[in-house]
């Protein structure tokens, strides 16, 4: 009791950066931009992290619950088309009551998930009725990958069954006549190096289990940084020769919901967090 966990979270909810973001996949960023906040520590201690300075190192600052309901609020305000949650599983006691007071305030937009997909099937049980929108990893195919990767050896099993819960409350990718995402899944998959053969598993395993119906996003934006840096395989960018494959195989699977990133698409600049104005406390 009282003693911090994995993820490092404390008692109160810890921010590292919010507001409109367009860097999501277009029906959740839109034209207005996604509503995001992106929460301090998280599920997985990945080697090649790019958001490692609040993810791992702890940046950011905390926020009580009338904060945070007051920065939904804001966002909201401002346009924004959805309250995008990013990587906030450590947070989610002080994220529900947040969401609670806008509501009772009369406000509302539809909720984005979006996590590493790194989550217990329970957790994600008990968000039905409150996640309209699951934007979810699907990292690895295979346990070793994933300890190496991500310090997270269980990482295959409990993202699987975190994702089939998330269909099974969501579905398929419902937008509105304006095109932005109203509820529904979107799988992520992001290519590694070395391990372009597990993406592929991953997709045979989505064609099998849920049908090529549901949204995939293909990234291949992967970028050695922080601890990948020296790092066989992670320190290299990946070959078009593992984007093709992948490509292949969406192709031959079906799938025709959803997007590929463009070989090359570099990250740089552009990482998560990065291309949205500072705002918010000054935090450690």
């Amino acid at each position: 009791m009282g003693r911090l966990g994995y993820c490092r979270a404390g008692r109160a909810a810890q921010i590292f950066r919010y507001g409109a973001h367009p860097g999501e996949e277009p029906p959740i960023s839109g034209t207005r931009g996604s509503g995001a906040v992106f929460f301090s520590r998280c599920t997985l201690r990945c080697v090649y992290c790019q958001n490692y300075p609040w993810s791992q190192e702890g940046s950011g600052a905390e926020y009580t619950v009338e904060e945070l309901a007051g920065i939904l609020g804001d966002l909201r305000a401002e346009g924004c088309h959805n309250w995008n949650l990013v990587s906030p599983t450590p947070w989610l006691p002080m994220i529900v009551a947040a969401l609670a007071r806008v509501r009772e305030a009369g406000q509302n937009l539809p909720v984005v998930y979006n996590t590493s997909g790194f989550e217990r099937f329970e957790t994600v049980r008990a968000l039905a009725g409150k996640a309209d929108v699951y934007l979810a990893d699907l990292r690895y195919a295979g346990s070793e990958a994933a300890a190496r990767g991500s310090d997270a050896a269980a990482y295959v099993e409990c993202a699987r069954a975190a994702l089939l819960e998330m269909w099974r409350q969501a579905g398929p990718l419902v937008m509105d006549a304006a095109g932005i995402a109203a509820r529904g899944v979107i799988c992520r998959l992001l290519i590694l190096p070395g391990l372009a053969h597990e993406a592929c598993a991953s997709l045979e395993w989505l064609a099998q289990q849920i049908g090529p119906k549901v949204a995939v996003s293909v990234m291949a934006q992967y970028t050695p940084v922080y601890r990948a840096l020296g790092r066989v395989p992670w320190s290299r960018g990946i070959t078009r020769a593992e984007y093709d494959v992948v490509c292949r195989t969406v192709e031959r699977l079906g799938f025709t919901e959803g997007w590929i990133q463009d070989f090359g698409a570099a990250a740089g600049g552009s990482l998560a967090g990065f291309n949205m104005p500072p705002r918010g406390k000054t935090g450690n």
